[in-house]
């Protein structure tokens, strides 16, 4: 199987899950000019030009975070719960990421949006993350004690908060300290050149 990936992007969480989940991949990094590292032009394999996307074995491409994430948990029998309120909450936090707390990145990502702009995405992030902070509350993980897609991908937005200089509640910046410690979470910023 083949992930393409932008280094620190958000398939950096489906980077993440496939180590965690002990699945075998290659890791395909794609440019912002839409070329993969091997010189193929991204558009061919996903016509939506973004990442990630993942390639199975037999040619078929999926694409979006929740989709990949959510295969990922089913083929490794890990990173969510087989039924019961743990995998609902864990996918209804992921859905809730991947739309409300992504989205409201978007201003503070491109060169051309005003500030006014840029604060009120602040202040919706700030209240998105607080939001999160209380879901999670003194659990190791968002919805429990074991790590699940869901906190694949909140490491992702707790780490374009910090690079966009956004204040995160203390327990979500110790918990996004804790899992930056993790071996599979330390895997994956190394091969994509962060670490």
């Amino acid at each position: 199987m083949i992930l393409y990936a932008s280094p620190g992007g958000c398939s950096q969480a489906s980077h993440i899950a496939l180590v965690e989940a002990g699945i075998p991949y290659t890791l395909v990094k794609v440019g912002r000019d839409k070329k993969t590292d091997d010189g193929r032009d991204f558009n061919t394999l996903n016509p939506k030009g973004y990442t990630p996307a993942l390639e199975l074995d037999d040619g078929t491409v999926l694409t979006e975070s929740l989709v990949i994430l959510s295969y990922i948990a089913d083929m490794s029998g890990r990173l969510l719960a087989k039924n019961g309120h743990e995998r609902w909450r864990a996918l209804e936090i992921l859905e809730f990421m991947t739309t409300e707390v992504h989205g409201a990145f978007r201003a503070l990502f491109r060169t051309d949006s005003a500030e006014a702009d840029k604060d009120k995405s602040r202040t919706i992030l700030a209240g998105h993350f607080g939001l999160l902070n209380g879901v999670r509350g003194e659990r190791a993980f968002l919805v429990g004690e074991q790590v699940t897609i869901a906190d694949t991908y909140l490491f992702v937005m707790l780490s374009w908060a910090a690079m966009m200089g956004i204040a995160l509640p203390e327990r979500l910046a110790a918990y996004a300290a804790r899992m930056r410690q993790m071996p599979s979470v330390t895997h994956a910023l190394v091969a994509e050149g962060l670490a």
